[in-house]
C-alpha cells in the first residue's frame, strides 16, 4: 500500500472528476490521502467530502490551517474557527495542523506577517497536540528558527526541495520529510537530500493537482501518480518498491495517526 501524504483534493482542478481519481488511486495501490486544507473553504469542503456516506475509497485524511501565501488573511476569526475545528473530534477528525509556513520566494503576504502566523499557527498546534505540515520556500533560517521555538511540535517539510541546512536542522530536531514528482525532474538534483532522510521519517506524496511526475509531465497531477514519485525514491535510496512503499506506508501512518 502507498499512502499520498499530501494532496489538494478539493482544488477546482477535480470538480465534477473526483469520484474517478480517486477510484483510479484505488486501483493503483493508494491505500490512504492525507487531503490539505490550505484554507477555511478547502477545509470545510474536505471534512464533509470525508463524512459522505457515499464517497468512495480509500479513506482520507483532513489537514487544516492557513497557508502562508494567504497569511495577510489571518484574524482572530480564523484562529477560532480552527480552535472549534481541533476541540470538537471526537474522534479527531483532523490529522494535522497545515499546511503552514513561509515562502519569501513569492512573498504574497508580507514577511513579518508570515512569521508571526506560522508562529501563531505552531503554538496552536502544541497547545493541541497536533503534528503540523510545512511548506518552505527560501526561508530556510526563519522556518528552522520558528520549529526550534516549539520543540513540542512534529513537523514534515513537505515537498521538500529547500536547502540541505533546512533539512539537516529538521531531522536533529526529529522531523520528518516529504518528497512529490520533483525527485522525476530532469533538474532535479538533491538525490542526497532523499537520502539522508531515515526510514521512518520519510514519506511521498503528490501535492497534486500540482507538480506531476515523470511520466505525466503536463498533466494534472493525481493521488495515482504518486506510485511514480515512491519507484523515484526507491532507486534513489537503493531499495525494493515494496520495502520503499511500507516504510513511507509506516511514516505516514505514525505521524497523522493512520489507524
Amino acid at each position: 500500500m502507498l499512502i499520498d501524504a499530501h494532496c489538494h483534493l478539493m482544488d477546482k482542478a477535480f470538480e465534477g472528476e473526483r469520484r474517478e481519481v480517486v477510484e483510479r488511486a484505488r486501483q493503483a495501490g493508494v491505500g490512504h490521502i492525507v487531503v490539505i486544507g490550505e484554507s477555511r473553504a478547502a477545509a470545510e469542503a474536505a471534512l464533509a467530502y470525508g463524512a459522505r456516506a457515499d464517497r468512495p475509497g480509500p479513506p482520507i485524511s483532513v489537514v487544516a490551517g492557513l497557508h502562508p501565501h494567504d497569511a495577510k488573511e489571518w484574524s482572530p476569526d480564523y484562529e477560532s474557527w480552527l480552535r472549534r475545528l481541533f476541540s470538537a473530534q471526537a474522534p479527531k477528525r483532523l490529522s494535522a495542523l497545515g499546511e503552514i509556513g513561509l515562502d519569501y520566494h513569492y512573498d504574497h503576504s508580507p514577511r513579518d506577517v508570515q512569521r508571526r502566523v506560522f508562529e501563531t499557527q505552531l503554538a496552536l498546534a502544541q497547545e493541541h497536540d497536533l503534528p503540523v505540515v510545512i511548506h518552505a520556500r527560501e526561508a530556510d533560517d526563519d522556518l528552522l528558527a520558528g520549529l526550534r521555538n516549539f520543540p513540542g511540535v512534529r513537523a514534515v517539510l513537505h515537498s521538500f526541495s529547500s536547502g540541505m541546512g533546512l533539512l539537516e536542522g529538521a531531522l536533529a530536531l526529529g522531523h520528518w520529510a516529504s518528497f512529490s514528482g520533483m525527485v522525476t525532474f530532469k533538474n532535479w538534483a538533491m538525490d542526497d537530500a532523499v537520502r539522508l532522510v531515515p526510514a521512518g521519517k520519510l514519506m511521498v506524496e503528490t501535492d497534486a493537482p500540482y507538480l506531476a511526475p515523470v511520466p505525466y509531465r503536463g498533466k494534472r497531477n493525481e493521488p495515482s501518480f504518486v506510485k511514480a514519485v515512491a519507484e523515484r525514491v526507491a532507486v534513489v535510496r537503493g531499495v525494493g518498491f515494496e520495502q520503499l512503499a511500507a516504510e513511507t506506508t509506516e511514516a505516514c501512518r505514525d505521524f497523522f495517526g493512520i489507524k
